[in-house]
């Protein structure tokens, strides 16, 4: 016997923001210099999407003012961010002209950029841009990565924390 769990309502996008928060993400910095300014974004969105070819994927909002800059770019750089980064992510969150301000980072040849003590780094370009609703979903190849020891920043319920290990 099936038993009824819910209604189909109108979904209220509230409501709808606090399920979605109930799955842990990690949080990863994607960013590049374009025309001669750093410029990137945070996004909790990330995941592994293909080992062959090399691919990883992050869903932006269509009205971001940030990504249409980052597109522009040859390479975007992208780090996995570390437990320790809760205040950089809010920083690269907040306003355009603060956002790297007393951050460590390195820039590949190509111009990507990546913050230096992020647990995962990885050197790509963009794949493919999938409209999805108010979201835009960024298919990125993979050129290069490198990693370290180091536990991840986690985002829950529109909190940071940290895994318990």
């Amino acid at each position: 016997m099936t038993t009824t769990l819910w209604t189909n309502q109108d979904l209220d996008p509230r409501a709808l923001r606090d399920a979605f928060g109930v799955f842990p993400s990690g949080v990863i910095a994607v960013a590049a210099e374009v025309d001669g300014t750093l410029t990137g974004l945070a996004a909790s969105s990330f995941t592994s999407v293909s080992l062959d070819p090399p691919l990883v994927s992050f869903s932006i909002a269509r009205t971001s003012k940030t990504w249409p800059d980052l597109r522009r770019a040859p390479h975007l750089g992208i780090t996995i961010l570390a437990e320790h980064h809760g205040q950089v992510c809010r920083q690269l969150a907040g306003p355009v002209n603060d956002r790297f301000t007393g951050v460590a980072v390195s820039a590949s040849v190509e111009g990507a950029i990546t913050l230096d003590d992020g647990i995962a780094q990885f050197d790509c370009t963009v794949y493919s841009e999938v409209e999805a609703g108010d979201h835009l979903v960024i298919l990125l190849e993979l050129h290069a990565v490198q990693h370290s020891p180091g536990q991840p920043l986690v985002f829950h319920r529109s909190a940071f924390g940290r895994l318990a290990v």
